[in-house]
């Protein structure tokens, strides 16, 4: 899907992945590790920005990229209304260059959502966009589907295409959406 579709997703509020609230297992992830290095995070697809919020409200300078301009605005309404401070921008994550490079980058579901030819783009943007040493963590959607999005992956293809960048501190099955349970893995990497 291109930029213009996802935008009339967001127009005709045809969002089956939008589910009111934050990723539960970065919820629990932010909850139980409340001394993370760091003071900047990346949430590339952010949608309409629960997870963004959920890292500003854990004290970092959050910022949403999104390649639909609604999603966008939806961001920075929603997160007016918590009275939080986090940036959004629109931004083709796989093709543009980072404003300044970040301590962190969270996924949820960007990786599923893109077509599975772009994956390599998507592994260069990660660590286009992180610092040396900086942090990638990532809520998986492991399902079979090749008809998307969202697009299947395997543990096995997450592993060829990050460990060889990136240092995997961390891996568990998180607390889910009730659609997801069991479906979802979150890695907890690092860059080389």
């Amino acid at each position: 899907m291109n930029q213009a579709d996802w935008e009339r997703r967001y127009q005709t509020r045809d969002m089956p992945w939008e589910k009111g609230a934050p990723s539960p297992g970065l919820v629990d992830f932010l909850a139980t590790h409340r001394e993370l290095p760091g003071e900047t995070v990346c949430v590339p697809g952010c949608g309409t920005g629960h997870d963004v919020r959920a890292w500003a409200r854990a004290g970092f300078r959050a910022y949403g990229y999104d390649i639909a301009p609604s999603a966008i605005r939806c961001g920075r309404e929603g997160t007016a209304t918590a009275g939080l401070g986090a940036e959004f921008r629109q931004a083709d994550f796989l093709r543009d260059e980072p404003p300044f490079p970040f301590d962190w980058v969270f996924e949820h579901t960007l990786f599923c959502a893109i077509q599975p030819g772009e994956r390599g783009l998507y592994t260069r943007a990660v660590r286009n966009w992180l610092k040396p040493g900086g942090h990638y963590l990532a809520v998986n959607y492991l399902i079979p589907d090749t008809e998307g999005p969202p697009f299947g992956t395997t543990r096995d293809e997450l592993w060829t295409r990050f460990s060889p960048y990136f240092k995997l501190l961390k891996e568990w099955m998180p607390r889910s959406y009730p659609n997801r349970t069991g479906l979802e893995l979150m890695l907890w990497w690092q860059r080389k």
